[in-house]
């Protein structure tokens, strides 16, 4: 079992575990293909961490299963906007970690 971390990615981290629930448990070939095609932000970015995952293991795409693709949240990165009459709010910019792991079939 190989693994792969990628920690402090400015993507949500609600809208990556979407994504990451689709491809836990394929094959990581059809995984990655079905990615490569999905028009996201968070798709792009599990895209290339199964692609480390699978390096990581030394063996080949199709010869491997997603065991698991796990998103969790990373600290939130706090901005102000200006408003009317001297306000200001608040914007938050959420970051994640995410961690693949993959087996051989």
């Amino acid at each position: 079992m190989a693994r792969a971390l990628l920690k402090f990615i400015r993507v949500s981290p609600i809208k990556s575990r979407l994504i990451a629930r689709e491809v836990q448990g394929m094959n990581a070939e059809e995984a990655m293909a079905a990615l490569e095609f999905t028009p996201n932000k968070a798709a792009k970015i599990i895209y290339k961490v199964i692609a480390s995952a699978v390096a990581n293991s030394g063996m080949e795409a199709e010869d491997c299963v997603v065991k698991s693709c796990r998103v969790d949240n990373g600290p939130v990165l706090k901005r102000f906007r200006p408003r009317a009459r001297g306000m200001a709010s608040g914007i938050r910019k959420p970051t994640a970690h995410i961690l693949v792991e993959v087996e051989g079939k």
